[in-house]
């Protein structure tokens, strides 16, 4: 015959039966919050503000494909494209889907608070960097009928207000890198011209709307090799990714050290979760070999920075480009 439980003993077991309630309540509760905390949990989307073909286009679809397999979910690029990437920016500024990024040029983060006085996003406060993802030189292209070399300034000062220039949009660094060599030529007076992308820049080249454009080498140099258009200098120094096109300066144009860049970035709300994944994801994926080869097919140096190193970016061209503005007065609505 078994003893009766005593008191004691039934306030023990109750005692363990709670603890052991609690312990399996918090377990549950902890795996639920790992589970909430995962991120991505549904496919990524990243908004392109221009056309599919141009240089921030390609060096995103670059990055989807190995991202998506990192990240166990599809990578979607969508292409938004106007205002000179400003719809797209705007839309990733305001999402709240902790799904949504953009792949973003020079402008849309460093002169457009400077340029555009409603503009509908805060470039400083609005986003959250993430990678400086490749960079590149710009590369003076014109017809391949007009003179090159210094001839082609000597042609373009005569033509005065008669010659136009294209840019991927007002306050892109094409826009502005034009704005400085003009400020380098005395007499160079082209009209600017802004188009969607460099696809149609190209196309309005050719078809003689415009007569010169700063243009990525990856976009430049196929033309230029087909015999349609001809490369005037680059940029900076002589680049490793058109190395048989000599610098600006060689032209007698100096001191126009200006580079575009295509950046990841999220809204200001991009949660922790998401941040860190991307922070760890990212650079791995861009600092990889065959990345960095197809990047650099399309005419891009690859970077692959962390959030630092773009904030550290944003900090320097926004005071490089601010300067180029305030010297030209360019305002725009």
């Amino acid at each position: 015959m078994k003893t009766p439980a005593t008191p004691s003993k039934l306030l023990a077991f109750a005692t363990l039966l709670i603890a052991a309630c609690a312990l399996a309540t918090g377990a549950e509760a902890q795996n639920g919050l790992k589970k909430a905390d995962a991120w991505p949990n549904r496919p990524v989307r990243i908004l392109v503000g221009f056309p599919g073909g141009s240089t921030p286009d390609m060096a995103a679809r670059t990055l989807a494909e190995p991202l998506a397999k990192a990240l166990g979910q599809p990578v979607i690029i969508e292409n938004k494209v106007g205002a000179s990437g400003n719809i797209a920016a705007d839309q990733v500024a305001k999402a709240n889907d902790d799904h949504t990024l953009g792949v973003v040029i020079n402008g849309n983060l460093t002169s457009a608070k400077q340029l555009y006085p409603r503009l509908p996003y805060d470039p400083a406060k609005d986003f959250t960097p993430l990678s400086l993802l490749a960079t590149a030189p710009l590369m003076l292209v014109a017809p391949a009928s007009l003179p090159g070399g210094a001839e082609f300034f000597s042609a373009a000062r005569q033509a005065g207000g008669h010659w136009n220039y294209g840019s991927v949009g007002n306050g892109s660094v094409a826009h502005l890198g034009m704005e400085l060599i003009k400020s380098r030529v005395p007499g160079l007076q082209p009209v600017h011209v802004p188009y969607a992308g460099n696809p149609q820049v190209i196309t309005a080249m050719i078809g003689g709307q415009i007569q010169m454009a700063l243009i990525p080498p990856g976009v430049a140099m196929p033309h230029i090799r087909s015999g349609k258009l001809q490369a005037i200098g680059v940029t900076g120094g002589r680049s490793s990714l058109a190395p048989e096109i000599a610098p600006l300066a060689d032209a007698g144009v100096k001191n126009v050290n200006l580079e575009v860049w295509t950046a990841l970035i999220g809204p200001a709300n991009l949660s922790r979760a998401a941040q860190a994944r991307l922070a760890q994801e990212v650079p791995r994926i861009i600092h990889d070999a065959d990345t960095r080869q197809k990047l650099f097919n399309q005419g891009w140096q690859a970077v692959g920075t962390s959030p630092d190193g773009l904030k550290s970016r944003l900090k320097d061209e926004t005071a490089i480009l601010g300067n180029i503005i305030q010297a030209r007065g360019i305002k725009l609505e």
